[in-house]
């Protein structure tokens, strides 16, 4: 099939790979010059593990990247993945979905043939029809079913994982209300199924539920990291190791270990922007989302629960303090809602003077800090620091041992159980 993707972000460039890798022909639209031209050159705009290889093996090829939104009419099936960011009030902000939704009504226009646009942008119940088919209408002078169809199929796809999330998913969700887009979109995916290492079940269900089921789906896992987070504080005033509760816990089917690792908390692209629109959209309805805002009080106290810790141990006032690791998780360079930040601006707060020290990460945080130092290894940000505080729980944290040698006080105040205690560092962990 010829399928196109409009947006070349985490999820669109993700998408757009894994499409040319199954077969189809793709056509990839951004209004970036930049991330157009890289992608034709077969490589990768966005740092993912696994995309440098699919990139140069499809970029420019079966895979084409353009800024003209004409070159879509030949395809079969549109995707808009498009960021929805939130709003002040957490409220998701549609502006790039719309101004997609016009430009793609343009092509639709002059099409003779019965056009698919698929949501996969995360975007509240009833955005789909109500707002972007809508705007479609309005551009191309055409209805829905007369003209052109609307799906939603929402990405379950994690930062760090997305190509091996997208290869072997637990669930296809397909969202529509015909019969003809539920068939097209099982076509698009039909390979996908076939060479999936699992049997990933296939969700045919309504536009407004595919919607929710995506939002449902992020709140469950964030809440459940904020529950394991409060179980661990409770396991710390106590003297009680969360990590060796969470594996007993584990052991119930109903629990399982997935999302127990308690720590710092949760950042990233999706949990934020997808509890706070979801509690915008409860509240717009007079609906109080106790739970949900509960969870997100406990995740903010985490990053302040390890400078307290900090503050047990030293007086940081005039010293050299190495923030190790600045990404929200391992595997990924973004840096969006990583608990880093507020670790970083308690840090200020405190006078301390921070050198930081990130794999991937250190030029996105530089541009947000430029004024703080910045390491081009662990060693080094560890030489001459008088404290450490572990923040994103990279494999290589976890090897060092001789570089603790060269700080200038031993502390480290672990928030993601990655640095193993030992003699010669005066050593606390988070919930542990």
């Amino acid at each position: 099939m010829h399928v196109s993707v409009v947006g070349s972000g985490y999820i669109g460039t993700t998408i757009a790979a894994w499409f040319a890798e199954l077969g189809h022909t793709v056509t990839n639209v951004d209004i970036d010059e930049d991330v157009v031209a890289a992608v034709n050159n077969g490589e990768a705009p966005i740092h993912e593990p696994g995309l440098d290889e699919l990139m140069a093996a499809h970029g420019g090829d079966a895979l084409v990247a353009t800024t003209d939104y004409d070159e879509v009419a030949g395809s079969d099936v549109t995707f808009l993945a498009l960021p929805t960011p939130s709003n002040d009030d957490g409220s998701i902000d549609l502006s790039a979905m719309k101004a997609a939704a016009e430009s793609l009504g343009d092509v639709i226009a002059e099409k003779d043939d019965d056009h698919l646009v698929v949501v996969k942008s995360t975007v509240i119940p009833g955005t789909t029809a109500e707002t972007i088919a809508p705007i479609i209408e309005d551009a191309s002078g055409k209805t829905v079913g007369e003209g052109f169809r609307i799906a939603m199929n929402p990405e379950f796809l994690r930062e760090g994982f997305a190509l091996d999330d997208f290869k072997d998913p637990d669930k296809i969700v397909i969202g529509a209300e015909d019969d003809q887009a539920v068939e097209t979109l099982n076509r698009v995916y039909e390979p996908l199924v076939e060479a999936a290492a699992g049997d990933p079940a296939i969700v045919e269900t309504g536009i407004r539920e595919a919607e929710m089921i995506k939002y449902a789906n992020n709140a469950f896992l964030a809440t459940k990291v904020s529950l394991i987070n409060e179980l661990g504080n409770i396991c710390k005033e106590y003297g009680v190791d969360a990590y060796e509760v969470a594996d007993a816990i584990a052991l119930d089917h109903r629990i399982d270990e997935h999302f127990l690792r308690s720590g710092l908390g949760w950042g990233g692209s999706c949990f934020p922007k997808d509890v706070a629109a979801i509690r915008a959209a409860a509240r717009d309805r007079d609906y109080d989302p106790v739970l949900l805002d509960a969870t997100v009080e406990v995740n903010d106290r985490q990053p302040e629960r390890l400078l307290d810790l900090l503050d047990d141990h030293t007086d940081v006032a005039g010293k050299r303090v190495a923030v190790m690791g600045l990404a929200f998780k391992p595997g990924t360079d973004d840096i969006r809602y990583t608990r880093a930040v507020p670790v970083i601006e308690g840090l200020l707060e405190r006078d301390a003077e921070i050198v930081a020290y990130d794999p991937v990460a250190t030029e996105n945080m530089r541009e947000q800090y430029p004024d703080i130092t910045y390491a081009d290894s662990a060693a080094e940000a560890l030489e001459g620091a008088s404290a450490a505080l572990f923040v994103t729980d990279w494999d290589e944290f976890g090897a060092l041992d001789a570089e603790f040698e060269a700080m200038a006080e031993p502390v480290v105040i672990d928030g993601r159980r990655i640095v193993e205690p030992r003699d010669g560092i005066e050593y606390d962990g988070l919930t542990w």
